[in-house]
């Protein structure tokens, strides 16, 4: 038999690696947990199928024998020991006391209790002893523990000690266990016994070596157990070790298999010797080399073998996944030493058959790729919601990874966010708008990107826009049906080089809205089959992308037309402010800002600027609710503080409204600032919901951001806002304007105040210059929010147009009013004005006179209208009714609403203005 190290070999050819394959078993055991290898260690130990583990347990039965022997020898000399030495400390204390000098003398004397109690305490605590009893011949106690037993009878046999003179000792049984007590004879000068002393000590309070020697008896059973298990697994790990981990069951069992799994394996096995001899080669091996039989023992030259292949199968250098060609087949060769470890010399060499795998390979390589291509397509098609920007991500997915060329054609109503209506009828044209081109040349003879082309109803496009499905058409030049669009041109299409071409149609929610063309050119292979599928992937996947960008182009397109809808359409005519405005919607969605310019009595206007939180319809939607509620409440011409207190409430109550109805959302937030500018006294009156500080503009080009007192945002109710009044002379400039100026995702309100600041820091610029240099510096790119400005010159009335005089409350000076009204406008050539205003004016003064009390002032403006205001010290108002016949009174201000074009109240914090407006011709 021919023995190899770690190996065997056998006359009937079987080989067995038990060294190698036992490095496999614990190399894959580890592999599969390699936390259960390291954990069943310790059980293998202990286990009874092994000898390591018999020997374990014979050791452990020994020591728990030679433990438990010991412990019995501890124990039994231990009672010898505690009951001797408690005889021999009573006897001791006894002795000590009773030899103790002038005891007889005490003993004789008239009370010896008395003085021997505190001494034999004393000896008793000193001496360790439970008791030290003195009696006399009778056995009467002059002294005990316990003092109320003193005069009575001994408790044990002193009589042997009384009768020899000898000391006694005896095991006594009492009620605080067994007791060893030692009785002594006392003797007095002459000799004669008198007496007696008795001392005992329970023997449980005696130690014994028995608690120093046990730890020691049971560290040593513990250290042989320890030592019996250490020499167990060093025993066990060097079997184990020498078995490779195997058991002896495994090990036959993988001895007996060993054979039957090496000849069935589809892998070919050669095991080639130090002298270059086959000492083993597999049936797999015999197939794929074409061995002979008889090819153990051979030299490898000697087979027959081309000389690259006997040359691998005889290397001892390592070789990996080295292909060979054997005939018709593709062999993928590994080779390994043997020697390595410690083996034998000589080399082992695996042969696999990969012809097939070649191509399998091909295929998954390619699979993976358009895997890749998709998924590279997920994340680069839909990065906007941008119809034609999808449209072009698509196609430069597509090329050139899958196509030369790809195209994108989709309907016109697409293209406004609409749904193209389509009839499917066979041979119907398709009229499609080019909207993406991506090729290696910019100079092919396709439609370019922006025309309209109408296909014709034979061509694949029309067919697979209209049909739904998609067209292939591997042979362009063999094709005729594609040549019926224009001849000329697909002869061009065929002359660059174009030779096959797939068309795909973009359907989302089976909404039909274009198609994806694929080309390819003679510089590539010609679309198969198998193509179409990932072109339908690829166009369905840009379908819904597309689809998305449609709809958001409808709704953003809706919000833009009910936001220009709500949003001013023009800055009324006045002459108190010169104002310029821009209003930017946001690029990915409409929001909620809006601004406005309202004319007030009295020559005053208003500036109105505001913000909903949010984008979208419900954005536009809220803000065009509140601009009406902000016209609305101006008309009552009130304070800005209170304007804004109404305008809260009104969104507390759309909250309300929002909360008790499901499908309604509530504001999410919304900001104001209201001023009132009033030009005859260059006061403006300004009062904010949580909305950014407006910016002043002084006359030298200064800028400032007036503190004004912060509200909150509107809807939340419960606190009041304040106004507060600047002085603003001709020529200051004040802007407004919303968040989405000063603030984006990569500027903070800080950083964008300054900028805003530097822009405005320019004296002598019209407001329209101001608005140009002020986006210029600040409009953000991309534009995420609404961005509203305003900009208003301040003007001053004047002098020479206001006319004001303090009249009494007497109806005596109604005469004279009209006099002085009647020179004033004669004076502004206002003649024809003059019959009209004494009349209103008389019954605004005479009103004022009979239902107020204090002075009366009245004021005349000349601006657009001419103006006539009376104020007075009552805050009740008049209203306007109609007289019956009989009436006497009740026709005055019926005169005033049908002589001026308009007429109201306006209070004060010391009265009311009733005032009335006269156009002017």
């Amino acid at each position: 038999m021919a023995r190899i190290r770690g190996r065997s070999w056998r006359p009937s050819g079987r080989w067995f690696a038990g060294r190698r394959a036992g490095s496999r078993h614990e190399r894959r055991q580890w592999r599969q947990d390699p936390r259960g290898a390291s954990t069943r260690r310790p059980w293998a130990v202990t286990s009874t199928r092994s000898v390591a583990g018999q020997m374990f347990l014979l050791q452990v039965l020994i020591v728990l024998v030679l433990v438990v022997a010991a412990v019995g020898t501890l124990l039994f000399q231990a009672r010898s020991d505690r009951f001797q030495a408690a005889r021999d400390r009573s006897i001791a204390a006894a002795e000590a006391f009773a030899h103790a000098p002038g005891l007889p003398a005490v003993m004789a004397g008239p009370d010896p209790a008395a003085v021997l109690q505190p001494l034999t305490e004393d000896a008793r605590k000193h001496g360790g002893v439970d008791f030290i009893v003195v009696t006399d011949r009778n056995g009467t106690r002059y002294t005990h523990p316990d003092p109320s037993l003193i005069g009575k009878h001994f408790v044990g046999n002193v009589e042997p000690t009384l009768r020899t003179g000898k000391v006694t000792v005896e095991t006594v049984h009492g009620p605080l266990g067994q007791e060893e007590q030692a009785i002594v004879p006392v003797h007095d000068k002459s000799g004669a016994i008198i007496g007696a002393v008795a001392s005992g000590i329970k023997v449980s309070a005696v130690s014994s070596a028995f608690d120093r020697q046990l730890p020691w008896v049971l560290g040593a059973g513990a250290a042989a157990l320890a030592l019996a298990t250490a020499g167990t697994a060093l025993v066990s790990r060097r079997l184990r070790r020498q078995t490779h981990g195997l058991g002896p069951a495994e090990m036959t069992r993988m001895y007996e298999h060993h054979d039957a799994v090496l000849h069935a394996v589809r892998e070919g096995v050669v095991i080639v010797g130090g002298d270059g001899r086959v000492l083993l080669a597999n049936d797999e091996a015999r197939r794929l080399l074409e061995l002979p039989p008889d090819v153990e023992g051979r030299p490898v030259d000697a087979l027959g073998l081309a000389p690259r292949t006997a040359a691998l199968l005889s290397s001892r250098s390592a070789v990996t996944d080295e292909v060979l060609p054997v005939g018709d087949l593709l062999l993928a060769v590994n080779v390994r030493p043997t020697d390595r470890l410690g083996g034998p010399p000589g080399s082992v060499a695996t042969l696999r058959d990969s012809t097939e795998l070649r191509a399998l390979a091909g295929r998954a390589e390619l699979a993976r790729e358009r895997l890749r291509l998709l998924y590279d397509a997920s994340v680069a098609v839909g990065t906007s919601l941008d119809v034609r920007r999808t449209a072009e991500e698509l196609t430069k997915v597509a090329s050139p990874r899958f196509t030369d060329y790809a195209t994108v054609d989709l309907a016109e109503p697409v293209l406004r966010g609409d749904e193209p209506r389509l009839s499917a009828r066979s041979g119907q044209e398709a009229v499609l708008r080019r909207v993406a081109l991506t090729g290696p040349t910019a100079d092919s003879p396709l439609y370019p990107a922006g025309e309209l082309v109408t296909f014709a109803g034979p061509t694949p496009q029309a067919t697979g826009f209209v049909s739904g499905h998609p067209v292939l058409v591997p042979d362009l030049a063999a094709s005729s049906g594609w040549r019926t669009q224009d001849p000329s041109r697909t002869q061009a299409v065929l002359d660059y080089g174009f030779v096959s071409m797939i068309t795909v149609p973009l359907k989302a929610r089976g909404v039909l809205l274009g198609i994806a063309t694929f080309w390819r050119t003679r510089d590539s292979s010609v679309f198969e089959e198998d193509d179409l599928s990932l072109a339908e992937e690829l166009a369905a996947r840009a379908a819904v992308c597309i689809d998305n960008a449609r709809r958001f182009t409808r709704e953003h397109d809706m919000a833009v037309t009910l936001q220009h809808s709500l949003l001013p359409r023009g800055l009324p005519e006045q002459n108190a402010l010169d104002v310029a405005y821009r209003y930017l919607p946001a690029q990915a969605g409409v929001g909620g800002d809006w601004f406005d310019v309202i004319p007030l009595p009295g020559a005053r206007v208003a500036l109105v600027v505001g913000d909903v939180v949010g984008h979208g319809l419900h954005a536009a939607a809220t803000m065009g609710r509140l601009r009406t509620a902000v016209l609305n409440f101006s008309t009552l011409d009130l304070p800005p503080d209170e304007l804004l207190g109404h305008l809260d409430e009104l969104v507390g109550r759309i909250d309300l409204e929002a909360a008790e109805a499901e499908d309604e959302r509530a504001v999410a937030g919304a900001t104001c600032l209201y001023a009132i500018y009033d030009p005859v006294s260059g006061v403006c009156s300004l009062a904010r919901a949580g909305h950014p500080l407006p910016a002043l503009i002084a006359p030298d080009g200064s800028v400032d951001f007036p503190e004004l007192p912060a509200g909150p945002p509107l809807g939340l109710g419960g606190l009041p806002f304040e106004a507060a009044e600047l002085r603003l002379p001709a020529g200051s400039n004040l802007v407004l304007y919303t968040d989405g100026l000063v603030e984006d995702r990569r500027r903070d309100i800080d950083e964008g105040l300054a900028v805003l600041r530097e822009a405005l820091s320019v004296a002598d610029r019209t407001p329209q210059e101001t608005c140009e240099a002020v986006l210029g510096a600040l409009l953000p790119d991309p534009q995420t929010d609404d961005i509203a400005l305003l900009v208003a010159r301040t003007r001053i009335l004047p002098a020479d147009r206001i006319a004001e005089w303090e009249l009494p409350s007497d109806p005596a000076v109604v005469a004279r009013a009209r006099a002085d009204v009647t020179r004033q406008l004669e004076q502004w050539g206002l003649e024809e004005a003059v019959f009209t205003t004494e009349l209103i004016l008389s019954e605004l003064i005479t009103n004022a006179i009979r239902h107020a009390s204090g002075p009366i002032r009245v004021r005349l403006l000349r601006d657009r209208m001419l103006i006539c205001e009376v104020s007075d010290t009552s805050s009740t108002s008049p209203h306007l009714r109609y007289a019956a016949a009989e009436d006497e009174g009740g026709r005055g201000l019926f005169l005033v609403a049908q002589l001026a074009e308009r007429w109201g109240t306006r209070y004060l914090p010391d009265g009311k203005v009733i005032w009335a407006e006269q156009p002017l011709s």
